[in-house]
């Protein structure tokens, strides 16, 4: 996963605050949804390969979309990255 990538993706659900769609995030980063939504799930706390991601995102499924938004561990990464 791009740095980048994964970065815009933290800061657009920070600045949100609320969930978001996983289209509308792909449309507002300029990338497909299918990109978006593997970045998200490295940074869910699936387990791939024997390994648990960081639980900063937690995505789920809602009145027919896939939403997402930070968790609380999510927007503590957040904070230590603006500050660090």
């Amino acid at each position: 996963m791009s740095e980048d990538l994964s970065g815009a993706l933290l800061r657009a659900l920070a600045e949100d605050g609320a969930p978001v769609s996983i289209p509308r995030l792909g449309k507002r980063l300029g990338v497909g949804a299918s990109v978006v939504m593997r970045a998200l799930t490295l940074m869910g706390d699936a387990v791939l390969g024997g390994q648990a991601g960081p639980g900063w995102v937690h995505m789920r499924h809602e009145e027919g979309r896939w939403v997402v938004s930070l968790t609380e561990a999510g927007r503590q990464h957040c904070a230590q990255r603006s500050h660090g």
